[in-house]
Order: structure tokens, then sequence, then C-alpha cells
């Protein structure tokens, strides 16, 4: 579905269930380099339980056309205007990985209800040859990201559709993104230092969703992170590194859901 926001169509994947107003609101927001396809899963089932599921493409991203956002802050503010433009008064945003910091930051709106992090890790910083290779738009920047944001174990196999290796299909999102998009993304990422500000405005409702082997953003950077809370819950997946939706689909589902489920 594509919605109008500053004279700029905007994407979202809604599950194939039309938006209905009476209904509480979901909103996806995705990692550096990828798109709402990565959510497919979740917003499936989400769509046909009750929920209206918008699983953005940011600007640049997938079906979403423009540049990508140079910052966190601007990635914020621009999901806030698409929730005042589809007129949604109360949502849980859930964000994996950059999209984790995303929605922190919009969370001092009185547009967001509940917070669901995944892959959360504050300060984000970024390694500097990975940086480097994604500013050169070089393809050592995608397998990097795939080696490091993956536990060993989904590197050799586990997917539990035959034949189907884990990492494969989120390497081809993140191959398909334009040039500068995975760089701007992870820059983005690198120098946010509004996470301390953003979570003290912040009263409760916020749920952490953590791979137990990741690397990328390591477990001990969001446990170090939790005090600024004033009320968080976490979840630990185990065997999991940073890509737990597809490293640990069902796991990730079982944990969205019970915070969704939860007044």
């Amino acid at each position: 579905m594509f919605v109008n926001v500053k004279q700029h169509r905007v994407f979202y994947a809604d599950g194939g269930i039309a938006f209905d107003p009476a209904k509480p609101t979901l909103v996806f927001i995705h990692g550096a380099g990828m798109d709402h396809t990565v959510w497919t899963l979740f917003t499936r089932y989400f769509a046909r339980h009750g929920h209206n599921v918008v699983a953005l493409d940011l600007p640049g991203h997938g079906r979403s056309p423009g540049d990508p956002l140079p910052s966190i802050e601007a990635m914020a503010a621009w999901v806030l205007v698409v929730l005042e433009k589809m007129q949604i008064e109360q949502a849980v945003l859930a964000g994996h990985s950059m999209g984790s910091l995303v929605a922190l930051q919009a969370a001092s709106s009185a547009r967001v209800s509940k917070l669901a992090l995944l892959g959360f890790s504050y300060p984000m910083q970024v390694g500097p040859p990975l940086l480097e290779a994604a500013r050169k738009n070089e393809h050592a920047a995608i397998e990097m990201l795939m080696i490091w944001g993956h536990d060993h174990l989904a590197q050799i196999g586990g997917n539990a559709l035959p034949g189907m290796g884990i990492i494969t299909p989120i390497q081809r999102i993140v191959e398909r993104a334009a040039p500068d998009v995975l760089f701007t993304d992870l820059n983005a990422c690198h120098t946010y230092t509004g996470g301390v500000a953003a979570a003290a405005s912040v009263h409760d409702g916020v749920h952490l969703i953590l791979g137990d082997r990741d690397r990328m953003t390591p477990l001990k950077g969001a446990r170090a992170f939790l005090p600024n809370f004033r009320q968080a819950e976490l979840t630990l997946l185990k065997d999991c590194g940073h890509g737990m939706l597809e490293e640990r689909p069902e796991e990730t589902f079982q944990a969205l859901a019970a915070i969704v489920q939860t007044r």
C-alpha cells in the first residue's frame, strides 16, 4: 500500500488486510539496508489476528522512493509524520537494529504506546572496516554484515525449509538496495547520540528482544543501557545472533506476540 507524505509516496505492507481504525496498530521498522520484506512472517500473522499492520519502507528503501534519510532523528520524525498522515493515534513500534534506534527516538510521541526493540544496543557503533566498505559500495560490506550479523550456526544451515539457507534471503534483500543506502544507514547508527535522552522520555511499555550470541550489537551494550529506562523487560533468545527475524523466527514471533497482547 502507498500513502503520500509531503509529496512523496511511502510504501508499507499491511499483511494483506486493509487498515481498520477500530483495530490496534503495529508498526514495523526495518534495519540498515533492508526493507519491509524482513517482517513478512510477522505481518501476515498479526494482520489476520486483530491488528492493523504497517511494515514501512523507509525513504530510499524497498518501494519507497527518494534518498535515504541521514540520521536516526530524521527517520524517527518521518515515521511520526507517517502515523499522523494515516491518522494512527496509538501504535506499538517494533524496530530491528537500526529500526530499534528509530523506534526509541520516536517513543516520546503520544502516538507511541509501546516499544519492541529487537537487536538493540546503544551506542550502536559500526566498525571502521564495515563502514568504509559500505562507503565505497563494496560487496564486502554485505559479506561482513552477514557474517557478523548472524550466529555461526546460522551460517552452516538450520533453516526449517529444506534446501534454503538462513542467510541467503536476507543477503539478497541488502544486495538490491540502491548505492549509498547501506552506508547512509550504518553511518546514521554510528553517529546517533540521542539514546539516553530518548530513553528518559519513555515512561513504560519498553520491551527488548535480544540474541544471546549477537556480535553486531553485543548483549552487554543493551544490558548496560537498561538503567536508562524507567521500566523495561528483556527477552533473551537462546543460540541466536543479531538476525533473529531469520535465525529464530518462531521464538521472535512468540516474544512479539506476548508484547502486543499485554495491556
